[in-house]
Parts: C-alpha cells; sequence; structure tokens
C-alpha cells in the first residue's frame, strides 16, 4: 500500500472514531435530557397533562357535537408540538443560561453540536410521546378518527419540531432573565392558541383578531394538522402553509444565530 493510501486509510479510521465518539457523546447528553426532564414535575405536567387535560375540557364542553370534536383534536394536537418545543426550549434554555450553566458547559470537552443534538433529540422524543397521547385519546375517548395520512402527518409534525424549535432558541436571547422566561412565553403561547383555531374554528371572531392569527405560525401547523385529521388531504396539498412555517423556521434560526447567548445576561 503507497503511503498516500495508507495515510487516507488513517483519515478515515480517524473520522469514523470522531464521529463514533461524538455519537456517544450526543446520546449520554440525551439520557441526561431525559433524566432532567423526568426530574421536573412542572415540565412534565406543561408537557403532558396540559393537552390532555385542555382535550378532555373541550371534549366535556363539545360532547355530543361530533363536528366540533372532530376540530378539537387537530388543534390540541398542533398546540402539542407548540409546547414541547417552543415553549419547552424558550423557558429551559434561559433559565440554564442565567443560572450560568450554559457558560459552564462551554467550557468543558463537549462539543457545542452534541450538546444541542442532545437538547434537540429530547424535544422531539417529547413531540413523539405527546403526539401519541393526544392522538390515542383522540381516537379512543372521544372516538375521532385516525389521521388519514401517516406519512404527511409525520412530515408536518417534523416541520412544526423545527419551526417552534428554532424560535424558541431565539426567544431564549431576547428574554433577560429566568424570572420573566414563564410570564414571556405565556403571553406569548396562550394568545397564540386561542387566535389560531388551536381551540376551534375562529371565523366568528373580529376581523383584527383574525387578522392577527393570520400571520402566526401556529395557525399554519393547525391547518396541517386539519389537512390530515379532517380533509384527507395529500402531503403537498397546502404548500402555503408550508410555505409560512419555513419562512418561521428560518426567522427563528436567524434569530437564534444573532441573540443566543452562553453567558447571563447580568455578567
Amino acid at each position: 500500500m503507497s503511503d498516500h493510501a495508507l495515510e487516507a486509510a488513517r483519515t478515515r479510521q480517524a473520522e469514523h472514531a470522531g464521529a463514533e465518539r461524538w455519537l456517544g457523546t450526543a446520546w449520554r447528553q440525551f439520557r441526561i435530557e431525559r433524566k432532567m426532564f423526568w426530574r421536573n414535575p412542572s415540565a412534565a405536567f406543561f408537557n403532558f397533562l396540559l393537552p390532555l387535560l385542555l382535550l378532555a375540557l373541550f371534549g366535556a364542553i363539545f360532547a355530543g357535537e361530533r363536528a366540533k370534536l372532530d376540530v378539537i383534536v387537530p388543534g390540541i394536537a398542533g398546540m402539542s408540538v407548540m409546547s414541547a418545543t417552543f415553549i419547552a426550549l424558550a423557558y429551559n434554555v434561559t433559565l440554564l443560561r442565567e443560572r450560568g450553566i450554559l457558560k459552564r458547559l462551554r467550557g468543558t470537552p463537549l462539543p457545542t453540536s452534541a450538546w444541542l443534538a442532545g437538547v434537540a433529540a429530547n424535544a422531539v422524543a417529547n413531540t413523539v410521546l405527546q403526539l401519541g397521547l393526544v392522538i390515542l385519546a383522540g381516537r379512543f375517548v372521544f372516538g375521532v378518527a385516525w389521521p388519514s395520512d401517516w406519512i404527511a402527518l409525520t412530515v408536518f409534525v417534523a416541520l412544526g419540531v423545527v419551526c417552534f424549535a428554532a424560535l424558541g432558541v431565539g426567544l431564549s436571547g431576547l428574554v433577560r432573565s429566568a424570572e420573566g422566561s414563564s410570564a414571556v412565553v405565556n403571553l406569548i403561547v396562550l394568545p397564540m392558541a386561542f387566535l389560531t383555531g388551536a381551540f376551534g374554528p375562529t371565523g366568528h371572531y373580529p376581523q383584527v383578531l383574525r387578522a392577527i392569527g393570520d400571520v402566526l405560525p401556529l395557525k399554519y401547523l393547525v391547518d396541517l394538522m386539519n389537512a390530515v385529521y379532517l380533509h384527507k388531504e395529500a402531503i403537498w396539498s397546502k404548500p402555503g402553509a408550508i410555505a409560512v412555517l419555513v419562512a418561521w423556521g428560518v426567522a427563528g434560526l436567524a434569530l437564534a444565530a444573532f441573540k443566543f447567548r452562553w453567558e447571563p445576561v447580568a455578567s
């Protein structure tokens, strides 16, 4: 074997070993994130119990009204995606930064990309679990039909995860204190849920409120959920909604790139 071929083989082996180490590090970070999540009762409540409680509440209100129940389930499903990504990341990243944990993490050998991969994988796991609970509850408790296209549902959920995760990390850069993060997030999330149809149709709302809802990303994720739940539409049947979510995701990534901080704001 020539010296050039031997050097190329060594390079490939080093790259392979480096990739294995990175994957192992990301997997360990993911496991740490899962343990931290389950040890935080409030996080478990907002990620799992709150959507189910909302589903039970609206299910009781609209008991016997099939058309409204069929709309509520995909709406709560869309909100579940936002809850597991946008709410969790905006709050947790701000908390970790203001407690100085992010600053200490950056000073360790842990690769930033592996840490981000573990955090992202944790958000995806929460999304899958939460969405699964909502879908199962809608089917077996309220008799709502299964989604018509599971592939389309997977694509739409993945798009929603990327969009709202980027927005959550971006928002964390704007929040200046851990104490204020919960208030800021709730101030955004609750009006967004009501204005975008997560809790039912908005056609009877005043024009100004509908106009505000029409520019918010959750409206388009709910529209995509409705497409696979109610209308049995194809995966590319909503190009406008997909484009809006992509645009919001790009905006969130840009905001995160410019505003993300490793050190506490007060430092």
